[in-house]
């Protein structure tokens, strides 16, 4: 075995060693496990999204049911009642009667809300109300003729 005297100009051990330095993995490995524990708990604390159980016709108007406060928009166009809430539910349509008329409602999407359209023979003009029962919130729709 040779020892560390030079050799031409050079020691026979190299100076700089080849074995892989691993930094780089290490502390890449630990930001995407920090980043997937954050998603872990993003998930779990992340409140619920608005969702709508159920509509209920009532006289006059509708009840719609929810599991958080909703805040919808309301306004008339052509005659119609319209409110858009930014919620989550299927598409439903029925019929109610107003003053013994009949009064189309129909829920549908459009876009990330839920629209709900009121259309009747005559104008309508309809208000909201939304009230917290038993741990659900009803928003109550009353429709009156122009």
């Amino acid at each position: 075995m040779r020892g560390s005297e030079r050799e031409g100009g050079q020691y026979s051990t190299p100076d700089i060693g080849d074995r892989p330095r691993p930094w780089l993995r290490v502390i890449g490995s630990l930001a995407i496990f920090g980043f997937l524990i954050g998603l872990m708990f993003g998930d779990l604390f992340r409140p619920d999204a608005l969702r709508l159980d159920r509509i209920e016709v009532r006289d006059a108007g509708l009840q719609l049911w929810f599991n958080e406060q909703p805040t919808p928009q309301s306004g008339e166009y052509d005659g119609a009642y319209v409110l858009r809430l930014r919620t989550l539910g299927r598409e439903q349509q029925g019929q109610l009667q107003l003053n013994g008329r009949a009064v189309n409602w129909r829920l549908q999407r459009d876009g990330r809300d839920m629209q709900l359209t009121v259309i009747a023979a005559r104008p309508l003009r309809g208000e909201w109300r939304a009230d917290q029962v038993d741990g659900q919130w009803r928003l109550t729709v009353s429709l009156q003729e122009k």
